[in-house]
Formats: C-alpha cells, sequence, structure tokens
C-alpha cells in the first residue's frame, strides 16, 4: 500500500528529526500493514493511525521514545505484561529501540488488537 501524502510527509519530517525514530516507526507500520490487506493508514492525533473496519492501533513518535497505542488496550490479554497505562480504555507499550519490539512481543498484541476490532465491527 502506497502511503498518503500526510503519511510520507510524517514519515520524511520523522526521518529528517531522528532517523533512529524513524527506522522504529518504519519498522512498526511495516508490521501493522502486513497484519492484513484491509488495514489503512490515516495521520491523526500527531500519529500513525490504522484501521480495519475501525481504528485498532496508532504510533506515536515521542522525544525518547515511539509508542504503541490500542484505544481498547484495556480489554486486551496482557500475558507479558508489557501494557501501559492505567485508563479505561487505553494502553500503549513504549519502545526505544528495534529489539523492543521482539521483547516486548509487540507482533503478538498487534495480532490481538486487529482480532478484537474484527470482531467488534463485525457484532
Amino acid at each position: 500500500m502506497m502511503p498518503t501524502d500526510r503519511v510520507s510527509q510524517f514519515l520524511q519530517d520523522l526521518r529528517l528529526l531522528d532517523p533512529d525514530r524513524h527506522e522504529l516507526v518504519q519498522t512498526l507500520r511495516a508490521m501493522v500493514l502486513g497484519l492484513s490487506p484491509a488495514v489503512t493508514e490515516e495521520i491523526k492525533y500527531g500519529g500513525i493511525l490504522f484501521s480495519a473496519g475501525q481504528p485498532f492501533c496508532g504510533v506515536f513518535s515521542y522525544a525518547k521514545h515511539v509508542s504503541l497505542e490500542f484505544g481498547a488496550g484495556a480489554a486486551l490479554p496482557d500475558e507479558y505484561r508489557v501494557l501501559e497505562g492505567a485508563g479505561k480504555l487505553r494502553r500503549h507499550i513504549k519502545m526505544s529501540c528495534s529489539s523492543d519490539i521482539a521483547a516486548k512481543h509487540v507482533a503478538e498484541y498487534l495480532k490481538l488488537a486487529l482480532n478484537k476490532a474484527s470482531t467488534a465491527h463485525v457484532s
């Protein structure tokens, strides 16, 4: 899938600002888009929001880390105890380097979030 102009501009700006965070965002973005051909992306709330019928996660870059955020993260099983946040709905996983992706089992949480969004969308 070709990124939209807004996504391309966001990524270009991030690459110029911080190449390491850009690489981490690009890796996460590829993982999310690789989950299903139904996944779409848009720039929203200052990051990249991903949807498959309905939004299920977002990737946000901060000064010292990248955050993978789940709008319905409180409803996800947290087998590896990596989800952060105490709000009613949202949870996130903070990453500062690409090795955090495997260490924090990001692929599994992405699949859980997509499945939850897909089943919620059907019912």
